[in-house]
């Protein structure tokens, strides 16, 4: 049964610290290649703060020493500048010559004006380029993580949470890095450059000018701090809804063959239900964040402006000084505001990163044992092997069996009796815990895994197809195959003349998993892809239990023809797909209790004996009434 990964949320201190520590050598990870981006990002963004704070400071000095006779008729004293912007007038000629030359103030501003918009162009496209190369190794280490994870883990998680989470959580992290992380840094150092020039002209006015800050950085934090929680109730809710989704789309036939629309439906909406109750609670915090920010921010340009008003008409500042102090207060007012949704994204990026980090912790697939590479021939052996899954329930006890190569052997037993776990262990998918199998006399845990799986072909009874052409699907084990190898493979799998029909012939797109096949198409064209494989081993786990008895038997014909001394298993509930095998073997509540021969188990008293009386029976039955 699928499950969804679960966010932990409790955690000890020795835990939480050592999750920290995981998150940021993730960062490191997935950074490789991104630091000469936010490098020149961070260029981008000094010089764009220079050009922005020198602006105001170009126009205050053209109105109070160009326009002073009109600007400050109020003013009586001297104005006094701050000891580096006299040194910068210096270096641009001296106050008299800038006053005769009132162009060079023009071309300033226009000079600022470009160096801010080419700075903001380096700034957003290099960290747009880092943001995208940062994603790119996120899906990256993620895909190729999943690949290599064990069989059990991919066979108990939600397809629909993993996808929600290689998806929505990477593009959150990508998003907070390009939009808000270097913002950040933006914010801290304009706070730093407007306070440094703030102060050095008049550090009454400039107290005015930022005495709301602080209940803005602290309202920023308050804020922060109480939409983290939610943020991830808000990410679960949405992937436990992505999970619904995925598997009725998936599972469309199921559903339409039961009549359950109605059903899935309910389910879907209660999953739709507490993702919206979840996001409408973290818009409802948010909302309330931006209102009273914006009436902080709103305050606090009045109370700048207020003061350097008062301070003007009673000749303390000149008019270009309140110009200065009245447009930083502006420009800092909201990048202090946005403070609280930069730290909101970083608890979101963070708990996106930990999603992410729960996935990638998982232990992959390791070599068990020496990771040989040994020729297969196709003899397989089971020792005594005892094999159970984590709920400690033993799911094969004891099984001893010689398969030699070329032989066929054929698995029958109840449901639930252990023949597809019998198979997976031949594959690698599982380790034994106790007993040994062995192939050409080879433990296969020395076997490196994709040595051993390249050698053993296995066709499902619900084959996985994708969403491409017949012979794109046919191809897969072999690229490069020409195309009367794959015509030749889908003879032998009877599926050739039916892809001929077609309209598109092998041109033909299937369905996703093979959807606009029928189930027994879906069967052949997954056996002539297996075949491609050449492999010596091959299994086919109830594979044609979708075709009908004449198919069968041709597709085991032709398999017998042209198998070249491969090794193979069969899995199946019909007798007349089993009685020709050479060997057959009986599983039941995890035990092999039969082995021989049809004619040999069809004379005597067993589970194989009772099975072939009821299949006769039921053929004469159909023979009677047809």
């Amino acid at each position: 049964m699928e499950t969804t990964i679960k966010t932990v949320n409790k955690s000890t201190k020795a835990e939480k610290k050592l999750i920290r520590k995981q998150k940021w050598k993730l960062v490191r990870e997935f950074s490789r290649g991104t630091k000469l981006h936010f490098l020149l990002g961070i260029v981008g963004i000094i010089a764009a703060i220079i050009s922005q704070y020198l602006i105001p400071l170009i126009t205050s000095f053209t109105i109070d020493y160009v326009l002073k006779d009109f600007a400050d008729v109020n003013y009586s004293g001297s104005i006094v500048l701050a000891p580096w912007i006299e040194n910068l007038i210096s270096l641009l000629g001296g106050k008299e010559f800038l006053i005769r030359h009132f162009y060079i103030m023009a071309l300033a501003l226009i000079l600022m004006n470009a160096l801010n918009a080419f700075a903001v162009y380096i700034r957003r496209s290099r960290v747009a380029m880092g943001s995208e190369t940062l994603a790119y190794n996120m899906r990256t280490r993620l895909y190729a993580h999943l690949a290599n994870l064990p069989y059990d883990y991919h066979k108990h998680i939600s397809t629909g949470d993993i996808i929600q989470r290689c998806t929505s959580d990477v593009d959150t992290i990508r998003r907070f890095v390009q939009n808000q992380l270097l913002e950040m840094s933006r914010t801290i150092m304009m706070i730093i450059i407007a306070s440094y020039i703030m102060f050095s002209m008049n550090t009454t006015l400039a107290l005015a000018s930022i005495v709301m800050m602080p209940f803005l950085a602290l309202a920023s934090f308050l804020y922060c701090r109480g939409v983290k929680k939610h943020f991830a109730l808000s990410d679960e809710a949405e992937g436990a809804l992505s999970a619904v989704i995925q598997e009725n789309v998936t599972g469309v036939r199921v559903v339409r063959a039961f009549g359950q629309q109605r059903s899935e439906l309910d389910t879907f909406n209660e999953k739709n239900d507490d993702y919206i109750k979840k996001s409408i609670k973290l818009s409802d915090i948010m909302a309330l964040f931006w209102g009273f920010s914006d009436m902080f921010g709103y305050i606090q340009i009045a109370i700048s402006l207020c003061v350097g008003v008062y301070f003007v008409l009673n000749g303390r500042i000149s008019v270009g000084e309140m110009l200065v102090f009245s447009s930083y207060t502006s420009m800092l007012v909201w990048p202090v505001r946005q403070l609280g949704r930069i730290l909101a994204d970083l608890e979101k990026a963070g708990v996106s990163l930990g999603r992410l980090n729960e996935i990638l912790v998982e232990p992959v697939e390791k070599e068990p044992g020496k990771a040989l590479k040994p020729e297969i021939l196709g003899s397989v052996e089971f020792r005594g092997v005892g094999f159970g899954y984590e709920d400690g329930q033993d799911v094969l006890k004891d099984i001893s069996f010689t398969a030699n190569s070329g032989e066929t052997v054929a698995i029958l037993g109840s449901t639930g009796s252990g023949k597809s776990s019998l198979v997976q262990l031949l594959q690698g998918l599982y380790t034994p815990r106790e007993g040994e199998i062995l192939i050409d006399g080879v433990n296969i845990n020395d076997i490196e895994r994709h040595h051993l799986r390249r050698n053993i072909g296995i066709v499902l009874q619900e084959p996985f197809l994708y969403s491409r052409s017949i012979m794109e699907n046919i191809r897969i084990a072999k690229p490069d195959a020409s195309e009367d190898e794959v015509y030749d493979a889908a003879a032998v799998a009877s599926i050739h003349e039916v892809v001929k029909g077609f309209e598109k012939g092998y041109d033909t797109v299937v369905g996703e998993k093979g959807v606009t096949l029928s189930g027994g198409q879906k069967q052949r064209v997954a056996i002539a892809r297996m075949l491609m494989q050449k492999a010596p081993i091959i299994i086919l786990d109830d594979s044609m239990s979708a075709v009908d008895t004449e198919t069968d038997a041709a597709i085991r014909d032709a398999l017998s023809a042209r198998r070249d001394g491969c090794t193979t298993f069969i899995i199946s509930h019909r007798i007349t797909t089993l009685c020709r095998a050479d060997k057959i073997i009986v599983l039941e509540g995890g035990r092999l209790i039969q082995m021989g021969t049809h004619d040999e188990l069809i004379n005597k008293d067993g589970l194989y004996k009772r099975i072939a009386d009821i299949q006769t029976r039921n053929e004469d039955d159909t023979e009677e009434v047809s």
